[in-house]
């Protein structure tokens, strides 16, 4: 039995997705970050293997045809997937794995894996969306109104998700976004699976 959970953390670019996940793994050691590949180039500060394996479009394509992806998604024009093999094999060996992916690819996971826990993180207002987006300073106005536009069309599926966080203030989103993992943790399959002495006089005539 898998002893790790998946956590599936999705939300539209701006509403702060990376830095939650980056203070949880800080603060939570037993969760590592699954890490993707891409092919978007780098953003200023960004590691190969570290947040990304950033691979070009040929390489891409050649890992999909070969069935390496557990999903994968093309978004904003750039391909991410993530590796099926290396994610079982950490969870089998109990690990609680975090995978940042869209809502597209949530639904590619949750259909290879029903039992991971899906989290939606959303902005308090489009307008909020908006300011944060262009304090990045890194797009112009007309790639900003391609994000708010998609990050509308990503929003309208947050009620696929199992838990929803609303970062409105990041120390409270911090909080909630723990909480869930804890509560998550504490499920009879994960606890069962973690603990198998435990529950061992449960099998037991």
């Amino acid at each position: 039995m898998i002893a790790g959970t998946l956590f599936i953390v999705a939300a539209p670019s701006g509403a702060g997705k990376t830095t939650l996940v980056g203070r949880l793994m800080a603060e939570d050691p037993h969760v590592q970050h699954s890490i993707s590949y891409t092919t978007r180039a780098p953003r200023a500060g960004e590691q190969n293997g570290r947040e990304y394996h950033f691979i070009d479009v040929q390489q891409f394509l050649a890992m999909r045809e070969r069935g390496e992806f557990a999903e994968w998604a093309e978004v904003h024009d750039n391909f991410y997937g993530t590796s099926r093999v290396w994610l079982e094999q950490r969870m089998k060996e109990g690990c609680d794995m975090l995978l940042e992916i869209d809502w597209q690819g949530a639904q590619q996971m949750r259909r290879q894996l029903p039992e991971a826990v899906s989290i939606f993180i959303l902005p308090p207002s489009i307008a909020e969306l908006e300011r944060r987006l262009r304090k990045r300073g890194s797009d112009s106005e007309d790639v900003i109104a391609r994000r708010v536009a998609g990050a509308l069309g990503e929003m309208r599926h947050v009620h696929e998700f199992d838990f929803v966080i609303i970062n409105n203030d990041l120390d409270v989103a911090l909080g909630e976004l723990k909480a869930a993992v804890r509560a998550s943790r504490l499920r009879f399959a994960r606890q069962r699976a973690r603990h198998p002495d435990v529950f061992r006089f449960l099998d037991q005539d």
